[in-house]
């Protein structure tokens, strides 16, 4: 029996590659938190490890879903 993916869209968020905004969708796949943009091929996928490396300035905190 396979598992669905929740995916959910990242409200306001613009895509890093084509620039579409509220394109964004943020799920888990295998433990490892993954952002894909609908209107385009852009996919970047980071590990719990990577994200307080990656962020700057004020943060209010990670996201993390089911």
């Amino acid at each position: 029996m396979m598992t669905k993916i929740k995916k959910r869209f990242v409200a306001g968020a613009k895509c890093p590659k084509c620039s579409a905004k509220d394109s964004i969708l943020l799920f888990k796949e295998n433990g490892i938190e993954t952002v894909e943009c609908t209107e385009c091929e852009y996919r970047e996928q980071q590990t719990d490890i990577k994200v307080p490396q990656k962020t700057t300035g004020s943060m209010i905190g990670v996201f993390k879903p089911d």
